[in-house]
């Protein structure tokens, strides 16, 4: 008697490469993308994705704190100084900037900073 196996579905223990794992997650975490979706096109866990992405982080390109910098004034600001004068600069890693200014109604400075986060 002969036998056969069938493999159905995914192979078990596939090994992907940098560049395949980078692209990968670069697709998931894209503006608008969905990470169920890249998971189903590339045939991989969504949990591998977050994975990927966790140990992309802690080598080195993960988000890190940098100590805040206050300006000593003698003078306070006028009111028009304080209008066109920054009063938060956030630098991303990309090079890209966000300047929000100090007459910034607190729900905008909230809601931007929130759109900030990974």
């Amino acid at each position: 008697m002969t036998y056969a196996t069938v493999l159905n579905g995914p192979e078990r223990r596939r090994r992907w490469s940098e560049e395949d794992r980078r692209r990968i997650v670069q697709a998931a975490f894209s503006p608008g993308a969905v990470v169920a979706d890249v998971a189903r096109r590339h045939d991989v866990s969504t949990a591998l994705i977050y994975n990927w992405r966790k140990a992309a982080r802690g080598a080195g390109g993960g988000v890190k704190f940098v100590p805040a910098v206050v300006a000593d004034r003698s003078e306070p600001l006028s009111i028009t100084a304080a209008s066109s004068a920054p009063a938060i600069v956030v630098e991303l890693a990309q090079g890209a900037r966000v300047t929000i200014g100090a007459g910034a109604c607190p729900a905008l400075v909230t809601a931007t900073l929130r759109s900030l986060r990974p």
